[in-house]
């Protein structure tokens, strides 16, 4: 038998692909039904193929549906066109679902070996594909219980309403989305809410209680609404969808020649045509995403982290926090927001979004020596405990320029955040940061809070740097608002450092509400994961 055909049946073309062991065996195979001719897997079907006999995919068998008219099949209810002198959209989509589950799947059944159940049936898609592969989930459940939706289309006019609306996905069902950073970034109209969409309607389904193994988000840091990038998520769709286990993405080879009691474990997935992703961890934190962003600045590039709220937004858009140091401590306050914005009785949903370093090691010593400090030469700092020379300082006005230039506006474009309450966490140098921050843009955060902060740095030039930008203050019409953390096992200096600052600042109320908490029995480190839930409190009340 041909494992790959053309057919003409039921007035379709349809796209055949069987797996490598079909002939050889007389297995059943689940089914994934692809739209657009199966164009998502023709695109990658020599690397499926190797997966597959490589034993790094399970096996199934896929279907290319094509059509004529997407723009009227793809489509749920009519819509004016995007573009004048366009036929407008014809809302087919619920007519073609049906042919598909009603037809053309007992058709496929009838005469190969599958696994008809709905667990064992997924519908996959690209762009408007996406869309109507995430339609057939809610509207026909008894067919499709594995849904592909790759840079779906999900700005068509009245489906984030619909989503809204139903809410939780229905039961058995899983769900695969990838996206683009920059898919419809560019765009002027309706396909700019691309990205964001994608992101609040994961937002909607992660939500609900054992999503993690219903519901997974894969965002591409560069991507566009392009083919390259759609067809290449998509051997992790299907590993994803039809993996028993709920493991995740394909498997790299040492991980396929694992025996059975080390299936479980996570594995690093390997990039399509030799392009590399970052590993998947043993662990991961559900609502998460990360990407790399260069800064323009200084050259340098960040590991950006993004915990995504539970929740619609309130009213204004979502807190947003920019946390320092994220290596050590994204995943602490991730967690924590996670939990305590349940409902009914948590705190205000908000928007964690961590600054750190690609490496693996919880405090990157050199670069945030840099990014974090003014420039200081030798004989301005006092001799390090081991006795080194001090890394090289003075980044922090170019790590300034990256977070209010690049990373705010950045964030502010895939999310519905409030302007008004955005706030920016640092600890020890992190905390020099955010009072050098406070005190030459002050525009740029409404509340800044300081962890067990280097005062000491430079001479203790903090003090001048207020004075000199002080009378600045006075034309901006919101009062900032600045927290100061220490724990009173700290080393006395700076525990004496916090104390004085702060009756520095207080002294001008009319200009900076401030405010000094002291944590009793912590030190340097331990004081971190005491300051995390009235952390949380501050940037979620104003």
């Amino acid at each position: 038998m041909n494992r790959y055909q053309k057919l003409s049946a039921l007035d379709r073309e349809l796209t055949l692909y069987l797996p490598p062991s079909y002939d050889e065996s007389d297995r059943c195979y689940p089914v994934a039904y692809v739209q657009d001719g199966g164009d998502s897997f023709m695109d990658c079907l020599n690397y499926l193929e190797h997966l597959f006999k490589d034993g790094r995919l399970r096996e199934l068998i896929l279907v290319g549906i094509a059509t004529e008219n997407r723009n009227d099949e793809y489509t749920p209810w009519p819509a004016k066109p995007l573009l004048e002198g366009s036929p407008p959209f014809g809302g087919r989509g619920r007519e073609y679902v049906d042919e598909v589950a009603d037809r053309i799947k007992p058709y496929i059944d009838s005469c190969y070996r599958t696994r008809p159940e709905p667990e064992h049936t997924g519908i996959i898609g690209a762009s408007f594909g996406g869309l109507i592969s995430m339609l057939a989930g809610y509207w026909r459940p008894d067919t499709f219980g594995r849904i592909g939706m790759l840079s779906a289309s999900l700005w068509y006019e009245g489906v984030m309403e619909f989503i809204r609306e139903h809410g939780k996905l229905p039961p058995g069902l899983r769900v695969y989305m990838s996206v683009g950073q920059y898919e419809g970034a560019y765009k002027q109209g309706i396909q700019k809410h691309m990205t964001p969409s994608n992101l609040e309607a994961y937002r909607i389904w992660s939500g609900e209680e054992g999503a993690e193994s219903r519901v997974k988000l894969h965002m591409d840091p560069d991507g566009t609404h392009d083919p390259i990038f759609m067809s290449r998520r998509f051997p992790d769709a299907v590993s994803w969808l039809f993996d028993e286990n709920g493991s995740g993405a394909v498997k790299p080879r040492a991980a396929a020649e694992h025996d059975a009691s080390t299936a479980g474990q996570a594995v690093a997935a390997e990039g399509i045509r030799g392009i590399p992703e970052t590993a998947r961890p043993a662990y991961r934190i559900s609502g998460t995403v990360t990407w790399s962003m260069r800064s323009e600045s200084n050259g340098r590039a960040y590991r950006i982290s993004v915990a995504e709220p539970i929740g619609p937004p309130p009213e204004g858009g979502y807190p947003v926090l920019y946390s320092l140091d994220a290596n050590a401590s994204f995943g602490t306050l991730a967690e924590a927001v996670r939990l305590q914005s349940r409902t009914p009785r948590g705190i205000t949903p908000s928007i964690i979004v961590g600054i750190g370093y690609e490496s693996d090691s919880p405090i990157v010593t050199d670069e945030r020596f840099y990014d974090y400090t003014v420039p200081a030469a030798a004989h301005e700092l006092p001799v390090r405990p081991n006795g080194m020379p001090w890394p090289e300082t003075g980044g922090a006005d170019d790590f300034l320029d990256f977070i209010e230039l690049q990373l705010i506006p950045r964030v502010a474009s895939q999310y519905p955040v409030n302007p008004g309450k955005q706030s920016v966490f640092g600890h020890s140098l992190g905390g020099f940061f955010v009072l050098y921050a406070l005190f030459t843009r002050p525009h740029v955060f409404r509340r800044y809070i300081a962890a067990s902060p280097s005062v000491w740095w430079k001479q203790h030039v903090l003090y001048k740097t207020w004075e000199v930008t002080k009378p600045f203050f006075r034309p901006l019409d919101f009062q900032r608002k600045l927290s100061i953390f220490v724990g009173t096992e700290e080393k006395p200096s700076m525990v004496q450092d916090a104390r004085d600052l702060y009756a520095k600042l207080r002294e001008h109320k009319d200009l900076l509400q401030a405010e000094l908490h002291e944590i009793e029995g912590e030190g340097h480190v331990s004081v971190l994961p005491s300051l995390v839930s009235p952390l949380l409190r501050l940037i979620s009340s104003y």
